[in-house]
Parts: C-alpha cells; structure tokens; sequence
C-alpha cells in the first residue's frame, strides 16, 4: 500500500521573456499624469480603453475571469434535476 506514494506534480511557472508589465503600466501612468498637467494633447477616443472595465471593477467576475471557468447557465442545472427527478420517479414506481 504506501509503496507507491502519490505526489503532486510539479507546478507550471511560465515568466515572460519579452514583456514588463509593470513597465508598461507605469509608461501609461506616466503618460495620463501628463495629459491632465498639459504636456500632451487630449487622446482620442478608442472603444479600448473602455473594453473590460466593467470586469475589472467587480470581484466576483475578475475572480472569475482568472480562474478561467465558464459559468454554468441554468437551463442545463434545471434539465439534470429534471432527469434524476424523472429517473428517481421511475425507480420508485416500477417503471424502469
């Protein structure tokens, strides 16, 4: 029985080579610091830089959105208690 003990895999890492995220925001950091002092002209509107701010604003979905899970819709949790409703009838009565 302990012979072979069961060990958890290894966990997988992967850093960046190429990309400084935290250089990156402080660049956009710096940036809007000097749009609101005056030094740079107002930007443009883009639909991105509103994209995923609704998310980022609510725990549940940016815990969510990290986990990577997709949520389970109703219609298919109401069809499985439908069908162990039907299959517990079923067993009960005879039927099956």
């Amino acid at each position: 029985m302990g012979m072979f003990a069961m060990r958890k895999p290894r966990g997988f890492n992967h850093p960046y080579i190429y990309v400084d995220e935290r250089k990156e925001k402080l660049a956009k950091m710096e940036e809007s610091a000097k749009r609101d002092l005056g030094m740079l002209p107002e930007k443009e509107f883009s639909p991105e830089d509103i994209r995923g701010k609704f998310i980022e604003g609510t725990t549940h979905l940016r815990r969510r959105k990290e986990s990577g899970r997709k949520p389970m819709h109703l219609g298919i949790i109401l069809a499985v208690i439908t069908v162990l409703i039907y299959l517990w009838y079923a067993i009960s009565n005879g039927i099956i």
